[in-house]
C-alpha cells in the first residue's frame, strides 16, 4: 500500500495497490472491492500499448500505465492499521463527472457518520466533492 494523506484523529488514507491487497480489504470489510479491482486491473492491462517491439521490453511501462489508468482503491485505517472506510476515485484523481465515486464502510455500509471528516480529509487531497448523496451507492 502507498500512504496518500493524514485523515482526522490518528486515521490514514492509503492507495491499494495490488490484488492481495483488494482481497485483504475485501475480506475485512465485507465486501466486493477485490472484484472491481481486478476488473479495472484488467481494463488497465488490455489498453496498454507497449513502446518497444522488443520482447524483452514490451512490459517496460505496464506497471505505470495501470497506475494511471485505473481508478484509486484507497483504504481509510486508523493508528492500529483496522480498515475503516474503502474508496473508489477516478483516475489519479482527476475530477470525472461520468466516473461513479464509491465509498463504503464495513458491509457496505455508510461510512459518512463515524468517518465523514476523514472522508473530507481525502476531498481536500484530491480537490473532489465527495459527499454522501454522490458517493455512497446504497441509499
Amino acid at each position: 500500500m502507498e500512504y496518500v494523506c493524514e485523515g482526522r484523529g490518528g486515521t490514514a488514507w492509503f492507495r491499494i495497490e495490488t490484488e492481495i491487497e483488494a482481497e485483504q480489504e475485501s475480506e475485512v470489510m465485507v465486501h466486493a472491492v477485490a472484484k472491481h479491482f481486478r476488473r479495472e486491473q484488467e481494463k488497465a492491462i488490455g489498453s496498454y500499448k507497449p513502446t518497444s517491439t522488443v520482447y524483452i521490453e514490451q512490459n517496460i511501462g505496464l506497471k505505470a500505465h495501470i497506475q494511471r489508468a485505473m481508478p484509486l482503491f484507497l483504504t481509510l485505517r486508523d493508528n492500529e492499521g483496522d480498515s475503516l472506510v474503502t474508496a473508489m476515485l477516478p483516475p489519479e484523481g482527476r475530477n470525472d463527472s461520468a466516473f461513479k465515486i464509491v465509498i463504503v464502510g464495513k458491509s457496505n455500509g455508510d461510512p459518512y457518520q463515524a468517518h465523514g471528516e476523514g472522508i473530507k480529509t481525502l476531498a481536500t487531497h484530491y480537490g473532489l466533492a465527495l459527499d454522501r448523496e454522490r458517493c455512497f451507492p446504497y441509499r
